[in-house]
Parts: structure tokens; C-alpha cells; sequence
């Protein structure tokens, strides 16, 4: 049985999902969830997403959200094919680094480009309101300060886990992509490495068809 991916294409979350189903070259059907029209707090999708969000993924029956559980499920599940995407798991050092990763995209990165986007872009687009400054300010600092965090990992090493591309990248893309458009690429270009690195996920052909709907 085929994927089912239960989402909006210009969802960050749900293309964070798409990247990495096109990274694996693996098969899914996409059912489209329209936002506008409050699809998502449907009872029928409440039904697979309790919180009423996307992605979703339907797998024969079985059912999971959330886009990181949902990616590494799927890089596990396609292990044999496409890019590998995880660690070995008897690789104990590799698997340190790739969670270490996974920690400083959640807890640092996520919280500084998520707020900015929803305050600078997200607020705007669907009419809430204005940016609040203070958050703006604070979360562009957190940004900053992460990234140089991340030049120092960077400039011995290809990846954010190591010297092969992760999912742990391919988590930082989306909410990324929006931030630089949204004022901050200078932010990303003032570190040269985290520059070339995020440059590097932006040009990937998953990425690519994922931020555009291919």
C-alpha cells in the first residue's frame, strides 16, 4: 500500500515532510487539506490529527503526526533506497552527533525561525495582525546566536550531524527558507560555513520539489 501524506503543500511542516520522501524516492499519494477552509479542525481530520495540524501519515493503517516522527519514520521505513538520511545504529558516536543535531534544531534553531516567520510573515498573510517587535528582537537574536553556534560545528564538518546529509538538516530547510526571505539571509551569510551549508540544502532536488508542489 501506498503512503498517504495528509497535508498543505505550502505547509513548512508538511514540505519538511515532502523533502524527505523525495530524498528516499519513495512512492506516496498526497491528499491535499485545505486550510482556508478549516479542513484541518474537521472531524475526520481530527481523527488522525488530535491538535488538528498537518502532516499526517497513513501507512496501511497506521497513523502518526508530527513532521520529525513522521520523517524519520519514513527514512527508516525506505532505508534500502535513496539517500540514507540516519545514522547507523550500532554507529554510537554517529548516533550521538545526529540526536545532538536533532536537540539544537528543536530547541534552539526551530523556536528563533518559527516565531519570526509566524510574526513577520505568517501574521501578515492570513490577517492577524501586526509583528510583535519584542518577539521579533528577541527570536532574531536567538537566531543569530544559534547560527554562530552552528559556523563552529560547521567549519569541521560537511552536515549539521556530521559528514553525511540527515534529516536533521533537511528539518532546518523550510522554516529556514521563509526566515531569509522574511530579513534575515544576512543573518545566514554573516557565517560563511552555515552559509554554504544552507545554500547546499536550498539547491538539493528534494527540496526543491517539495517547496514547489512537484
Amino acid at each position: 500500500m501506498v503512503l498517504k501524506i495528509y497535508g498543505t503543500k505550502t505547509s513548512t511542516c508538511t514540505q519538511r515532510v515532502l523533502a524527505v520522501l523525495h530524498e528516499k524516492k519513495a512512492r506516496f499519494e498526497f491528499v491535499e487539506i485545505d486550510w482556508l477552509k478549516g479542513e484541518h479542525k474537521s472531524a475526520s481530520h481530527l481523527k488522525l490529527h488530535p491538535f488538528g495540524k498537518v502532516p499526517v501519515l497513513e501507512d496501511d493503517g497506521f497513523v502518526l503526526f508530527e513532521s520529525r516522527a513522521i520523517a524519520n519514520y519514513i527514512a527508516r521505513k525506505f532505508a534500502g533506497q535513496g539517500t540514507s538520511l540516519l545514522p547507523a545504529d550500532d554507529d554510537l558516536k554517529a548516533r550521538a552527533l545526529f540526536d545532538r543535531a536533532a536537540s539544537l534544531e528543536a530547541f534552539y534553531y526551530d523556536p528563533a525561525v518559527s516565531t519570526l516567520v509566524t510574526e513577520i510573515v505568517f501574521k501578515k498573510a492570513y490577517g492577524f495582525g501586526e509583528a510583535d517587535e519584542d518577539l521579533v528582537a528577541k527570536h532574531a537574536a536567538g537566531l543569530d546566536t544559534t547560527l554562530a553556534v552552528y559556523e563552529q560545528i560547521l567549519s569541521t564538518q560537511k552536515y549539521i550531524a556530521g559528514d553525511k546529509l540527515t534529516v536533521a538538516d533537511l528539518y532546518h530547510v523550510s522554516y529556514g527558507a521563509l526566515a531569509r526571505q522574511a530579513g534575515y539571509l544576512e543573518t545566514f551569510e554573516k557565517y560563511p560555513h552555515v552559509e554554504k551549508w544552507f545554500a547546499g540544502l536550498l539547491a538539493l532536488e528534494s527540496w526543491q520539489k517539495a517547496s514547489t508542489g512537484a
